[in-house]
């Protein structure tokens, strides 16, 4: 059985249990000095208004009394501290000591806060690394039926209304109640009657606040599905802007943010609406019973005359005080509400599983001697789906060049990302110097790859951090010999500050075939024993893929390479080539050989150069 949301959140904030202690220990004092705030309030109030001679007689009839009510207790020792001799002395006494509680009450209100938002803001920090650190261990697999404005969303506003409602939230949650318990007391302490009147509006108020709050939790799961639409519309449309803008979709694109930015409105308005409504209705019931009160307690100092006017005065200060906490509270509830919506795509995805996961006795590879042997493989991206390969089976030796070659959605592509172990075979076996990929640790088994794909992924980042990816260790001389391999030096001096020049987004500011040549430049620094080239030049002009090809035969030079050739002018002096038709191989062997069998590959050829012969 999984664990309930609230035990998951506690284990997420128990390291922080030291401030938390502080901050309730804080909060504490800090509910006594508010409450004693408003009894000396009400004590000023009765020492100005007040005739000062009965104050004294009152003071010394509580001193010869054979017993005192709790209240009457309280008021003789509030009376013994601030009664001087005269009414101003004991007037300027009284206003000492308020400033003095004001000052702790709001001291300990501070040191309530601070700890409470240092809790809050490293939260936050550790939940978006715990949600980031997922991300990347995550597979493939997981990214391909996710959109990035959702994931986006989750680590942004999800996170974020996560520390609302559950640091501030809570803490409330925790405060405000001993707030209106510590009142409730006080009013018990004046007038026990009046008091059994004035707690009613506890239950009623947090039947209604439930109800409201039910609702704002369903409203805020569909609200944050609706940021992740707008967030993942506003992501494609900034990535493609190029597509936008080619095909003149400006009026479809802010249409449809328009349309997903309405169903938001609507939504987040329904939950305001609704949110809104909590306090008013929350301080209108408190008024209602309030001034019910104020007749009744009316009644008792003006005909009854069995209460004094200082404890009604008092009675009605302490009654409009805890107003705002219960009001405070309804607030609390919301924020919760929303908070626990965000928990749950949280957790959904901190609950996400890898299905690329290492094994606990997953060999280590440190070097790459023998070869890499597909065994009779099979691949589906779903079980419902069609196999995308089926009785694969093919070895690539050391030092060797081994070509695929196919039609487009022949499995060309799946077979580059099987062997870096992106994802996992779904039948047979994939053997690297005899064991299978399964059996070792992915982080040792990609260290000795190097990919270059068609579609080139730079960061936006200086030239050199692109080339330098993932190597902390590289020096300056590393990075310049590692661009002139890749025949990159030239455009890189000729950039505006060399090495250190910004390349925007994937690289936007270059040039297809000078992105290419950083990717391979990227790839010889790492120097990998084994290189993945997935058509790595086949959307480039004829002078780029000129020098990008001159690139890649160095970076060929020496090493195992898995080549994915949309040109077959390219590969032409692989050792061995293998012709794909619908996920299976129907032909394998050299150029030469090939060509003499008079199949697929000849025709794929010879349609290729004919193409060439008529340009």
């Amino acid at each position: 059985m999984k664990e309930s949301i609230y035990i998951r959140l506690f284990k997420l904030i128990k390291p922080y249990k030291a401030q938390l202690i502080g901050s309730t220990i804080a909060a504490l004092f800090y509910v006594a000095f508010n409450s004693a705030s408003i009894w000396f309030t009400a004590s000023l109030l009765n020492s100005i208004l007040g005739n000062f001679k009965e104050f004294l007689a009152e003071h010394e009839t509580f001193r010869n009394a054979a017993s005192l009510t709790i209240n009457q207790q309280i008021k003789f020792w509030t009376n013994d501290l601030i009664l001087r001799d005269t009414a101003f002395d004991t007037l300027k006494v009284l206003s000492i000591l308020i400033i003095l509680v004001f000052v702790l009450k709001n001291f300990f209100l501070y040191i309530k806060n601070i700890l409470l938002t240092h809790v809050q803001y490293n939260f936050i920090t550790e939940l978006r690394n715990n949600i980031y650190r997922k991300y990347l261990s995550l597979s493939l697999t997981f990214f391909n039926k996710q959109k990035s404005g959702e994931l986006t969303s989750t680590i942004i506003t999800d996170v974020s209304n996560m520390r609302s409602a559950f640091t501030l939230g809570f803490q409330r949650a925790f405060v405000e109640p001993l707030n209106i318990i510590a009142f409730i007391i006080l009013l018990f302490v004046i007038n026990i009657q009046l008091a059994l009147i004035a707690i009613l509006i506890v239950p009623v108020t947090g039947i209604a606040i439930t109800a409201i709050g039910r609702s704002i939790k369903r409203k805020s799961r569909r609200v944050q599905a609706k940021i992740a639409n707008i967030t993942n519309v506003i992501t494609e449309t900034l990535t493609s802007m190029r597509i936008v803008k080619a095909f003149t979709t400006e009026n479809f694109e802010n249409n449809r943010f328009q349309r997903e930015t309405s169903k938001f409105y609507n939504l987040v308005f329904r939950r305001a609406r609704l949110r809104l409504t909590a306090e008013p209705l929350t301080e209108i019931i408190g008024v209602f019973v309030a001034v019910v009160l104020i007749i009744l307690g009316g009644s008792k100092v003006l005909v009854e005359q069995s209460m004094t006017s200082e404890d009604f005065l008092r009675f009605i200060l302490v009654l409009f005080s805890a107003l705002a906490p219960i009001r405070l509270l309804s607030n609390v509830n919301m924020e919760i509400q929303t908070g626990m919506a965000s928990a749950e795509r949280v957790f959904s995805t901190l609950d996400s599983k890898s299905d690329i996961i290492n094994r606990p006795d997953a060999y280590q590879l440190s070097s790459f001697d023998k070869s890499i042997e597909f065994k009779t493989v099979g691949f589906t991206y779903n079980t419902e789906e069609d196999a995308v390969l089926s009785n694969i089976s093919f070895t690539i030796n050391k030092g060797k060049v081994v070509a695929l070659v196919g039609e487009s959605g022949a499995g060309k592509s799946t077979i580059a990302d099987l062997v870096p172990r992106f994802y996992d075979v779904t039948n047979g076996s994939i053997l690297i110097d005899g064991k299978d990929l399964r059996d070792v640790t992915t982080k040792s088994l990609r260290k000795l790859m190097g990919i270059v794909t068609q579609e080139t992924i730079l960061f936006n980042d200086t030239i050199r951090a692109n080339i330098a990816y993932g190597l902390i260790d590289a020096t300056n001389d590393d990075v310049v010999s590692a661009a002139k391999t890749a025949n990159a030096l030239d455009f890189i001096l000729d950039q505006p500050h060399g090495f250190d020049t910004i390349i925007g987004d994937k690289g936007v500011r270059l040039s297809g075939g000078q992105r290419q040549r950083l990717a391979i430049a990227r790839a010889v620094l790492n120097n990998p024993p084994i290189l993945i080239l997935d058509e790595a030049t086949s959307s480039l002009d004829t002078r780029s893929e000129k020098l990008v090809q001159e690139a890649l035969d160095r970076l060929m030079n020496d090493r195992t390479v898995l080549v994915i050739a949309h040109r077959l002018s390219t590969i032409q002096k692989a050792d061995k080539i293998i012709v794909l038709e619908k996920g299976c191989i129907t032909e394998s062997g050299t150029h030469k050989e090939l060509l003499n069998k008079n199949g697929q590959y000849r025709r794929l050829h010879d349609y290729q150069f004919s193409k060439l012969e008529q340009r």
